[in-house]
């Protein structure tokens, strides 16, 4: 007997076949009226032929399977985030799968991984910092399947429940804390930019200053990448400059690490010459040397507290506020000394 059965067809191969974006197909499943006739005539004919399915409002019976999925697992934080989730699911007898996909220069991984995830029938997503496209969220849409996001890329105007941290406010606290101990010449390593955690701790350290009446120096502000590599990058460049200064906050503590590389090789001392504060409170800011400073934000909390809501959402239950932010705090460690002293 031959086997006549065909993979499931996407609604992106719905959308090239009939040349229209994939907005427009997802408005025609859904029934929308904003759709010229013609456009919807090509697009149904082409749904046919092409025996796309349609889910329905009604999805299968519960599995069980949540999906936890990155832009990138290469960051210590992801763990954070993997164990709040893992504990809260084990809560409900739960389980999950970790993915990760919108690798930089990788954009097929988005389609694999739908693929994939159809055909294991997850009953939900936690996706962590991930830009909800277009083109992902139809397809989410396409199989009816809840969604939470953690720390978005942007301020998401998708109909999802985001998780996040007072990032804003971690950073006032940050630049603060280094104002109350007498620099006034204070460098920031910037986040990955367009991300809304970075552009939120940059503004907190510029409105830091700001009630300081210190006027922000663009010179001083160095772009990062959320790793090492670019913390040490952008430590090296500040500390190099004619005026350095004589603290430095972070954005992530993985960056402040990579200044502490960057004094070392300078020949200075943290905190006798340079006083660092990082961002997140990671095991690793415990275990430097000396330990770092840093304004902790409650990943471990923020991926349980997104692992309970997509739960709520997979029964059918209402969810009180679609944006949550947890609380940071500031945790004082020996990297900071008061100038002067």
């Amino acid at each position: 007997m031959q086997d006549n059965a065909q993979p499931a067809v996407t609604i992106s191969a719905i959308a090239s076949a009939a040349g229209v974006s994939v907005p427009t197909v997802s408005r025609v499943l859904n029934g929308r009226s904003d759709v010229a006739p013609a456009t919807r005539e090509r697009v149904e004919t082409l749904l046919r032929e092409y025996g796309y399915r349609r889910r329905g409002a009604v999805r299968p019976a519960p599995s069980g399977l949540v999906d936890l999925v990155f832009n990138d697992l290469d960051s210590p934080w992801a763990v954070e985030i993997i164990r709040g989730v893992e504990e809260a699911l084990n809560a409900e007898g739960m389980s999950m799968v970790v993915s990760a996909i919108h690798r930089r220069g990788n954009a097929d991984s988005t389609r694999r991984w739908l693929d994939t995830l159809d055909g294991r029938a997850s009953d939900g997503a936690v996706l962590v910092t991930t830009d909800l496209d277009s083109f992902l969220h139809a397809e989410l849409q396409r199989l009816n399947l809840p969604v939470v996001v953690v720390d978005p890329a942007g301020v998401p105007d998708l109909e999802v429940p985001t998780i996040g941290a007072t990032n804003w406010t971690g950073a006032v606290t940050a630049t603060e804390h280094l104002l109350q101990q007498n620099h006034r010449r204070i460098g920031f390593v910037a986040g990955r930019p367009g991300l809304w955690c970075s552009r939120a701790r940059l503004d907190g350290y510029r409105a830091g200053l700001d009630a300081a009446g210190i006027t922000f120096d663009p010179a001083l502000v160095i772009e990062g990448d959320f790793d090492y590599s670019s913390g040490f990058a952008a430590g090296t460049e500040l500390l190099a400059s004619a005026a350095p200064p004589t603290a430095i906050f972070a954005a992530s503590d993985q960056m402040a690490l990579g200044v502490y590389e960057a004094a070392r090789q300078k020949g200075l001392r943290i905190p006798d010459d340079l006083s660092v504060v990082g961002f997140d409170d990671l095991p690793e800011a415990g275990w430097a040397s000396p330990p770092l400073t840093t304004v902790r934000q409650p990943l471990s909390d923020m991926g349980s507290l997104a692992a309970r809501t997509l739960v709520r959402l997979i029964r059918g239950e209402a969810v009180e506020s679609p944006r949550i932010e947890m609380s940071t705090r500031l945790v004082s460690r020996s990297s900071v000394r008061a100038l002067g002293t």
